[in-house]
């Protein structure tokens, strides 16, 4: 689904890279997590991947047809702006030009959140709006599913849960996953492939 061959990146364009000379594959329907210390190229990697910059040099190419993407950071956390759950992936169901409404109710339960549909989306808990922003990302039934971190301020209970559906949308549905982690554990638990920069 992915292939990567040399790549190099750097922002200015020119040395130092932040990217040097990497070259991976990913498989439909693998699990893949991607590891380093702070300042590795983890997060510049998936940017790379959702082509939202071009490399340097080298290539990279993806065959995915949809992709959905989860960011580390939930624009609505601590938001006092009034939107509630449903509203906000209505929006985004819209964006996708997704027919039917059904959708909104089936991506809520299958994050078990169906319950706060009507919750303003600022009062959610860290654990409940990653949560939504999976079920967001779920919309439109992605290839491939990009995670930035995604136990990042998510208590234990939430951990364990959000893990449990990402193995189950990978293994029942084949969804692509790729997710960079910095939780080691749960790279190790969940992953068919591990890629340390």
């Amino acid at each position: 689904m992915i292939k990567a061959e040399n790549l190099f990146f750097s922002y200015t364009g020119s040395a130092p890279y932040v990217l040097r000379d990497i070259s991976l594959e990913i498989s439909s329907g693998e699990y893949i997590s991607v590891v380093g210390e702070n300042g590795s190229g983890k997060s510049t990697l998936m940017r790379l991947i959702l082509k939202l910059i071009k490399p340097t040099s080298g290539t990279i190419l993806s065959l995915a047809g949809r992709i959905g993407y989860v960011p580390q950071k939930n624009d609505f956390s601590n938001s006092t702006f009034p939107i509630t759950v449903y509203e906000a992936l209505n929006s985004y169901r819209k964006l996708l030009k997704i027919k039917s409404k059904d959708v909104i109710a089936e991506n809520l339960e299958q994050v078990g959140m169906s319950d706060f549909s009507g919750a303003l989306m600022g009062t959610l808990s860290g654990g409940q709006s990653q949560k939504i922003l999976i079920a967001r990302a779920l919309m439109g039934a992605p290839d491939l599913l990009v995670l930035d971190e995604p136990s990042t301020g998510v208590d234990m209970n939430s951990q364990k849960e959000i893990y449990g559906f990402l193995r189950k949308i990978n293994q029942e549905n084949g969804t692509t996953i790729v997710s960079v982690e910095h939780n080691l554990d749960a790279a190790i638990s969940n992953s068919t492939l591990i890629y340390h920069l």
